[in-house]
């Protein structure tokens, strides 16, 4: 959807601007909101290829206008943006359904190739194909891009469903952290091992009917994971 622009979310005018001028420069259409009440309002209100959000604003944080977002069934990519000091916050992000996030400060090239990152994720699961993901109580169509769980609606983002994609293309097989970071994150962004973790945890509790004590995503200690359909 080239033509859909990307919302940028920032109290600090100047950040903004600064981004609006560099994006534009790049060829991205782009919109801007000032707090979490007007974020959450043009989210629910219209499309955008990309959200850009900062997590600390005024009315509502980052993360308040994710839930939301999520909760009503928005599945807009989200990039966080997010203080040295709230890295732990930002991982609660992914967890929330952020495709991912930038520490500030941060540089230009990084937050481009990470945006980059996340609208080839996005635009590659768009397609005709009307594939459908079943392991456990989770069930994927990637044509319409919706999710249930034990027959519930349940959220998906697009990095949920290509974590889901590369352990159902291989079944049985032993899927390393580094694996799944090259694959699925790409080399132009560096997340964490931790990260990984996490998207597993995600997907254990909408598909193991016992996250506890999971069947499908089964842990391989010191190394990483197995998916058994």
């Amino acid at each position: 959807m080239p033509d859909l622009p990307i919302l940028i979310v920032d109290d600090e005018r100047a950040m903004r601007e600064g981004l609006r001028d560099n994006l534009e420069f790049e060829g991205y259409a782009v919109e801007e909101a000032a707090d979490g009440e007007e974020a959450l309002a043009k989210v629910l209100g219209g499309t955008y290829r990309l959200v850009v959000l900062d997590v600390m604003m005024p009315k509502r944080s980052g993360f308040d206008v994710l839930r939301e977002a999520r909760a009503a069934g928005v599945r807009t990519p989200v990039i966080l943006l997010t203080a040295k000091a709230e890295e732990f916050d930002a991982v609660r992000g992914l967890e929330f359904g952020a495709d991912d996030y930038v520490t500030k400060p941060f540089g230009l090239g990084e937050l481009l190739a990470r945006i980059r990152a996340v609208l080839r994720r996005a635009e590659a699961t768009r397609g005709p194909a009307r594939d459908v993901i079943e392991v456990g109580r989770l069930r994927v169509d990637l044509g319409s891009y919706t999710a249930t769980s034990d027959g519930d609606d349940t959220p998906m983002t697009h990095l949920e469903v290509e974590v889901l994609r590369h352990f159902v293309a291989r079944p049985g097989a032993v899927v390393t952290r580094d694996e799944l970071l090259d694959e699925v994150w790409g080399t132009d962004v560096a997340p964490t091992a931790r990260t990984v973790d996490n998207f597993v945890l995600k997907l254990r509790q909408k598909a193991e009917p016992d996250p506890a004590r999971p069947r499908h995503f089964v842990t391989v200690h010191g190394v990483g994971y197995k998916f058994l359909p």
